[in-house]
């Protein structure tokens, strides 16, 4: 028979800046015996490590914690922290801590729990796991748990990749959370507001490295941001799509997913237009031979302009060569204006109004398609060269008279970051009246 057993043991004292954290959890329960794990509150690390501060204005504190806001509704924010951790408020606690003060997160909780772990062993001889713990809530789920926020000593994901379960069935995605499943077992019996700090987990040695092994730490537990399918709230995702919008000119070899592009082309098509129409088509060249006869005879289109501007050959060589952004791309889209559904007045005022009222929902298109593809992490270069060529752009792709290419968009994977986009004051672009 298998089984472990949990509990809280009383005793500590009230933590003050520079107690050894070691020593009180020691005399506390000096019974602590090799293959045990201690789950420590994360409050009383930062207490001992005198990570309490002045604060009249809790806001500002949780300002001055925050990385990166990932969702805010009202008064409420969920950051990212300095410690990479993503939770309300930044970590920032304004209880059990004296009156015009407020508790930060310690400032390497890794750290503080290795520190714990080699102070054990000094002072009563044995291998334990440390995990320091914090109050979380969950995406999707209702209540607080608490979650490891550091680690040592602690495998803290268990990896079944590669295994089968009791069925024979491949095991393909099953990271179990170890550190975070001992660390709610501690909460059941520390509680919230009993005043017990501490919780000892028995019977689990298997999780508990070797001594001179301290494991990979609670980072470990922290998703990337590549791998974070659920980075941002709504309105910030928004936002985070429109600033990761930017000009790619280089790509790599990586395929791009067709799927994805036909979902950003789902978003262009919600953009307003006049009169109930759909002023957009989206031609997408998904075949080498496909985007390479489009692009030649568009190169020979643009040499033959150019010689008729009377350019040097030097000259054209040199600006074909800097037109190279849509053939590095391994994907093409070549968005169209139609005008069905469109009025005719008569009047060639209105007429020319009446086009660019259509010009600019096709431009609309065109940005929720550009953001679209950022929130798919695909880069992309809006190019105008086939507005220039529209004639020979509907004999090569085959498209109706009537459609009018306004430039084209190459996609594919960045081979680089993009540099830093210079700032704009938005102050600068508003009048007011």
């Amino acid at each position: 028979m298998t089984g472990y057993r949990v509990w809280a043991p009383s005793g500590l004292p009230e933590v003050a800046p520079g107690d050894d954290l070691a020593k009180l959890i020691a005399a506390a329960e000096p019974g602590l015996a090799d293959g045990d794990v201690l789950l420590v509150t994360s409050k009383i690390v930062s207490k001992a490590e005198g990570r309490i501060v002045r604060a009249a204005d809790r806001e500002a504190a949780i300002d001055a914690e925050t990385v990166r806001v990932v969702a805010r509704r009202g008064p409420l924010r969920i950051v990212e922290n300095r410690q990479g951790l993503v939770m309300a408020a930044a970590g920032v606690d304004a209880s059990n801590t004296a009156e015009g003060t407020v508790l930060l997160l310690p400032e390497d909780p890794d750290a503080s729990a290795r520190a714990i772990r080699e102070g054990l062993r000094e002072a009563l001889g044995v291998t334990v796991g440390v995990v320091v713990t914090d109050t979380f809530g969950r995406p999707w789920r209702a209540g607080l748990t608490d979650v490891a926020i550091g680690a040592a000593g602690v495998r803290v994901l268990d990896d079944l990749r590669g295994g089968t379960d009791a069925h024979g069935n491949p095991l393909s995605a099953t990271v179990v959370a170890t550190a975070d499943e001992l660390a709610s077992a501690g909460d059941l019996v520390k509680g919230k507001a009993s005043g017990l700090p501490v919780a000892v987990v028995r019977g689990l040695p298997h999780v508990v490295t070797e001594a001179a092994e301290q494991g990979e730490g609670a980072r470990a537990l922290v998703r990337s941001a590549r791998d974070d399918m659920f980075r941002l709230g709504t309105s910030e995702a928004v936002r985070e799509a429109l600033s990761l919008r930017r000009t790619v000119r280089s790509f790599t070899d990586e395929p791009v997913d067709p799927g994805s592009v036909r979902r950003a082309v789902a978003a262009a098509v919600t953009a307003p237009a006049p009169h109930h129409t759909t002023p957009w088509r989206f031609v997408l060249l998904e075949s080498a031979e496909s985007r390479l006869a489009l692009l030649d005879a568009m190169r020979d289109a643009w040499i033959a302009d150019l010689r008729r501007d009377g350019k040097s050959e030097e000259s054209v060589a040199k600006r074909v060569r800097r037109g190279d952004v849509l053939r590095n791309a391994p994907y093409l889209a070549v968005p169209c204006l139609v005008m069905d559904g469109s009025h005719t007045y008569g009047d060639a005022r209105r007429d020319a109004a009446e086009r660019e009222m259509f010009v600019v929902a096709t431009g609309a298109g065109v940005q929720n398609f550009l953001v679209a593809l950022a929130g798919e992490r695909l880069g992309s270069a809006w190019v105008s060269s086939t507005m220039f060529c529209r004639d020979v752009v509907r004999q090569v792709l085959d498209l109706p008279a009537h459609w009018d290419p306004m430039g084209a968009v190459a996609i594919g994977h960045p081979a680089q970051e993009p540099p830093a986009r210079p700032a704009r004051e938005a102050g600068a672009f508003i009048e007011v009246r």
